[in-house]
């Protein structure tokens, strides 16, 4: 469900407990954040205010999140004017979308002085609004002048709630006046006409509860269950007997919804938020960094493409060069019996071809024998192209190979560490200097694994009948576990030329039956592209015979003395 005023009610009765906690601790993480830090009974508490327009809340959380070296303009605000209050009371007008947090405290003199912290969670209106005693804007997160709204939000002038079209649910005393302002024709209208009525509902919350109730029809009877739904949920967000039930599509969890609940738990509603946020955003943070490190990519293997199929083209001019030849020893051969002066063509006897006959086209401009130096002249020109030009595919294609493993690697990446691991690989290759356009991104937290402290090891781990088997998840990681980590007994394994990780099979001096080796070829094939297809070849061979070349890509290695398992992937 949204984080409708129900929500916003409920989390308020739940935050109660702080009263009288000291705030000690302001920051201002971004734009859209500021955590309240508060000490109470013993405890410090940190309250998230978010007033993203997607995933706008407010709740106690236990995240902590990286702070700018200099705090911006309205975190120094709040940090002068409310460090060292405490909380008086924590208020929701209605079902609004409004939290007042009112602060009391002594001034220099010991005089009583109030502030007032406004939290406007209204989409792309969020607010975060400090006022004084007389309700006069202190400063705000977002400053909104009276041309482009129906209020005056900034410094100095007197606060306004927003205005209320919608009506009060908690005004309403029976069904009869529930419904009658509804205008519903049928079970799909159920939800989005309440939530356009009346304030602080939900369409997503209306819905979970048409499930809930299984409501299959429209009759009175069942408008009626919702109402006393609706009513039963409200009424219990004052004595905080109520928990968040979570909705799952395909084992993950894509909603939640208020029920009721005999839980006693401090601050449940509260965690609960901080959890699902943290998650969902954590979730958004990495297909958007991982999208855009994509394009990148993407950017990059398209010029590299281009640069084959020019290069391929090339080739093709090529192909010619030894027919130039031929036309020059041809022409140079019989220009005693040619006549010295321009014509288009000739027809003379190639004596590499039992002396068939064979014409050769000329350029009138020219003389017979000046065609035949502009002949040598191109087959040269050719020749010394095709061994620059053959080097040049060479490189190209390699490169290729190197970015269309960084793709997969990408494609594969399951959180945000992962892509800056694999972003901190492609900084430090030139290929993609003309596509980075990020700061180098923070180091990931090092395994305790490694050998190497500048090196990032989290490799995936599996075991299969005693013996440990070590999955690489990028290239860098590929090679320090292959070439670094690894003893030169155990085993290596990867899919024949096909993108995939590297994986070490320890033996310790054992020897693995066939079915390990079967087992772990499998784990292999599924850690590749080809982990869809039902028989992937495997490679493996002992470390010892695995080589990388110098100046090759991460990830790129040679090996010999192999033997290859055909398997169907699986972990």
């Amino acid at each position: 469900m949204a984080f409708d005023g129900i929500v916003t009610k409920a989390i308020a009765s739940e935050l109660q407990q702080l009263s009288g906690a000291r705030i000690d601790k302001i920051y201002q993480p971004n734009k859209n954040n500021i955590i309240l830090g508060f000490y109470h009974n013993g405890k410090n508490y940190a309250l998230n205010i978010n007033i993203d327009p997607k995933n706008y809340r407010y709740h106690i959380t236990t995240h902590a999140r990286k702070n700018p070296k200099v705090a911006p303009n309205f975190c120094m605000v709040l940090r002068k004017h409310l460090i060292g209050l405490h909380i008086k009371n924590i208020i929701t007008n209605n079902l609004e979308r409004i939290i007042t947090i009112e602060f009391e405290g002594f001034d220099d003199v010991d005089d009583i002085i109030t502030k007032k912290l406004i939290i406007e969670l209204m989409g792309k209106h969020c607010n975060i609004i400090l006022i004084d005693e007389q309700n006069i804007i202190i400063d705000c997160i977002r400053h909104i002048n009276s041309e482009n709204s129906s209020r005056n939000i900034s410094p100095h002038t007197k606060y306004i709630y927003p205005p209320v079209t919608k009506l009060n649910i908690l005004e309403i005393k029976n069904f009869k006046e529930f419904v009658k302002p509804l205008n519903i024709e049928n079970l799909e209208d159920i939800s989005t006409n309440i939530s356009n009525t009346y304030n602080g509902i939900s369409k997503t919350f209306i819905d979970n509860i048409i499930k809930k109730l299984k409501v299959n029809e429209l009759n009175s009877d069942n408008l009626e269950k919702i109402y006393l739904y609706i009513i039963k949920i409200i009424n219990l967000t004052d004595s905080n007997k109520l928990k968040f039930e979570s909705i799952y599509k395909n084992d993950t969890i894509i909603d939640y919804t208020l029920v009721p609940s005999n839980s006693n738990e401090s601050f449940e509603l509260n965690f609960y938020i901080d959890d699902y946020y943290f998650s969902k955003e954590s979730d958004e943070d990495f297909k958007n960094y991982r999208n855009s490190i994509l394009k990148m990519i993407l950017n990059t293997l398209k010029k590299y493409k281009k640069r084959l199929f020019n290069i391929n083209e090339k080739l093709e001019n090529c192909e010619n060069m030894d027919l130039y030849k031929l036309y020059g020893e041809l022409i140079t051969t019989n220009l005693y019996k040619i006549k010295n002066h321009n014509i288009s063509n000739i027809t003379l006897e190639n004596y590499y071809d039992n002396n068939n006959l064979i014409s050769i086209p000329l350029d009138i401009k020219y003389t017979p024998s000046v065609n035949a130096k502009r002949y040598f002249k191109k087959y040269n020109k050719l020749k010394n192209a095709l061994e620059v030009v053959t080097i040049q595919k060479t490189e190209t294609e390699k490169e290729l190979n190197y970015i269309e493993s960084i793709v997969y690697e990408l494609e594969r990446a399951s959180n945000l560490d992962e892509v800056l691991s694999i972003f901190e690989e492609i900084t430090e290759n030139v290929i993609f200097k003309d596509n980075v356009s990020y700061k180098k991104s923070p180091k990931v937290k090092k395994s305790t694994l490694t050998k190497n402290k500048n090196v990032t090891f989290n490799p995936i781990k599996y075991t299969i009948d005693g013996f440990t088997l070590l999955v690489g998840r990028n290239n860098k990681e590929n090679d320090y576990l292959t070439l670094k980590f690894a003893k030169k007994t155990d085993l290596w394994f990867h899919t024949k030329d096909i993108h995939g990780s590297h994986a070490i099979l320890f033996v310790d001096g054992k020897v693995p039956s066939d079915i390990v080796l079967i087992k772990c070829a499998q784990i292999v094939a599924f850690h590749s592209k080809a982990r869809d297809s039902s028989n992937v070849p495997v490679d493996y061979c002992e470390v010892k015979f695995v080589k990388k070349p110098k100046g090759s890509k991460p990830g790129m290695v040679i090996y010999s003395n192999n033997k290859t398992l055909n398997v169907q992937p699986k972990i």
